[in-house]
């Protein structure tokens, strides 16, 4: 059998016009062999207990999905400070990590592979969610109301981390990502996008330290670089990514100087030998992206922006042959994933895609919406 090509970093200013089916291409990621170069992202999806428990639904969800080239199983709190809404999965107590290995056995057995996002709310959480208060870089508080068990309410003003906590936290992280090799797992990724905690400290608006972690951007980049490290260290840096989400502003994050604190992550983290960086919302045609790809010696991935009211007719394909043209390494698809079971044979064929039927599903619970979705007779 001939091995698959590796990866290689495109870093030309101007991309080459798309190939047309490179998508389908195998590739190498780390030590594993992909069949494909379709990344089903990390979704949220609310189906866990309220303790964080995977249950036998998302071992059917997941498994249905096998085919993706990899999967990023959705955001998993590393404690319990961490929680952002009810019925979020986590990884760090021994029933979680029994949880998901019902679901890598089932992917793995489908012939899938998959990492775990290890995510932190930060600011975003309330303690009728996880019982505890919120933790932050700094005291600012979510100008947004949350979901929690007993409704929408105010975000609370997050506990200012100090020294012990972000030592805590770093070690948290790092007992996480063991966690998910024993369950399974071939690899984490550490969530620093979307406006969660990592995300916070690279953000002007809600890092206003004063410490060896707030101020000029070699500072704000640090807990991020040393989460990624603690995390490499204690699993090899070939089973981690790490995930950013330059210039976007859910969470009502306001970065500040886009510009300047990624380059400055990338130069960071250089020389960890992790296996991926994942740019969420990626195009093509932003300066940030270009010099995260002339930057960054690794594996890419990129996830597309896509319209939020309709998927497009090729369920994502030609977006994904352009970041491709454009460095990327391998594609990230959220939604397309999540309504087409049989993304990839669709995509392949030329076939229709689901629509997701409806936004309000995604996140309430039960198999509708969740893994009810059709599939093509010769799917899969």
């Amino acid at each position: 059998m001939t091995n698959p090509p590796a990866i290689a970093s495109a870093t030309s200013a101007q991309a080459p016009e798309p190939e047309p089916g490179k998508v389908f291409e195998p590739a190498r990621l780390g030590p594993l062999r992909l069949p494909n170069r379709l990344v089903m992202a990390p979704l949220t999806r609310n189906r866990a207990t309220a303790d964080g428990v995977p249950t036998p639904l998302m071992v059917t969800y997941y498994a249905q999905r096998a085919t993706a080239g990899l999967i990023i199983a959705e955001a998993s709190t590393p404690n319990a400070v961490g929680q952002t809404y009810p019925h979020i999965t986590a990884i760090h107590r021994p029933e979680h990590v029994t949880g998901w290995r019902a679901v890598t056995d089932a992917v793995r057995a489908a012939g899938g592979r998959m990492f775990l996002q290890l995510q932190h709310g930060g600011r975003v959480g309330h303690p009728d969610t996880s019982g505890l208060t919120p933790v932050a870089p700094s005291p600012v508080a979510l100008p947004e109301t949350l979901h929690t068990p007993s409704g929408k309410q105010q975000a609370p003003v997050p506990r200012e981390m100090g020294p012990d906590d972000i030592e805590e936290h770093i070690a948290d992280f790092a007992s996480a990502a063991r966690r998910a090799i024993e369950a399974g797992f071939e690899g984490v990724e550490v969530h620093s996008a979307n406006g969660h905690l990592l995300h916070q400290f690279l953000s002007q608006n809600t890092n206003r330290r004063t410490d060896a972690y707030g101020g000029p951007v070699g500072n704000r980049v640090r807990f991020v670089a040393e989460v990624v490290r603690a995390v490499a260290e204690e699993i090899g840096p070939e089973r981690v990514g790490l995930r950013v989400s330059p210039g976007h502003t859910v969470n009502s994050i306001e970065e500040g100087d886009t510009e300047v604190i990624y380059p400055a992550l990338v130069a960071a983290l250089a020389d960890s030998r992790i296996a991926y960086l994942h740019i969420g919302y990626a195009d093509p045609d932003q300066p940030v992206f270009q010099r995260i790809r002339k930057d960054w010696p690794g594996t890419l991935i990129a996830n597309p922006v896509l319209p939020k009211d309709r998927l497009p007719e090729d369920g994502g394909l030609a977006a994904s042959e352009r970041l491709l043209a454009a460095g990327a390494d391998l594609i990230a698809l959220g939604r397309p994933f999540l309504a087409n079971p049989d993304l990839v044979h669709r995509l392949r064929t030329g076939a229709p895609v689901n629509q997701v039927r409806d936004a309000y599903m995604m996140y309430v619970g039960g198999a509708t919406g969740y893994t009810d979705y059709p599939t093509l007779p010769t799917g899969g």
